[in-house]
C-alpha cells in the first residue's frame, strides 16, 4: 500500500523555523515528483513545493518562493519542507503527496491521489 506520513510541524513564533519530513513507501520512489501542498481553515488548497524526481530540483509557489526549500533522500524515500522566515500567513495543514507538476511561480496535484494525513503548521504573531 502506498503510505505518506508527515512529521514536524508545531507552534512557533513569525521568523521563525521548522522542518516537515514525508517518508513514503509503498511505490517505486524514483518515478513521480512529490509535492507539498496546504491548506487553511475556509481556504483553497495551495500548492507549495515540488521536487523534480528527474531533475531533483524544487519548484514552488510564488508565496514562499525565497523561504522554503524542499529536498529529498532518495535512500529514505523522504521528502523534507524547510520552511524560514515563518509568517502567520502561513498557517495551515501541511500535506505531503505521490505526484505534482509546476511551473515557474505555482506548483499543483495530479490525479495519482495519494497523500499523506498532513500536519499542523501555525506561526504566532
Amino acid at each position: 500500500d502506498v503510505q505518506l506520513v508527515e512529521s514536524g510541524g508545531g507552534l512557533v513564533q513569525a521568523g521563525g523555523s521548522l522542518r516537515l519530513s514525508c517518508a513514503t513507501s509503498g511505490f517505486t520512489f524514483d518515478d513521480y515528483n512529490i509535492g507539498w501542498f496546504r491548506q487553511a481553515p475556509g481556504k483553497e488548497r495551495e500548492g507549495v513545493a515540488c521536487i523534480s524526481s528527474s531533475e531533483n530540483r524544487g519548484y514552488y509557489g510564488d508565496s514562499v518562493k525565497g523561504r522554503f526549500t524542499i529536498s529529498s533522500d532518495k535512500s529514505k524515500k523522504t521528502v523534507y519542507l524547510q520552511m524560514n522566515n515563518l509568517k502567520p500567513e502561513d498557517t495551515a495543514v501541511y500535506y505531503c503527496a505521490v505526484d505534482c507538476y509546476y511551473s515557474d511561480y505555482d506548483v499543483h496535484s495530479t490525479t495519482v491521489d495519494y497523500w499523506g494525513q498532513g500536519t499542523q503548521v501555525t506561526v504566532s504573531s
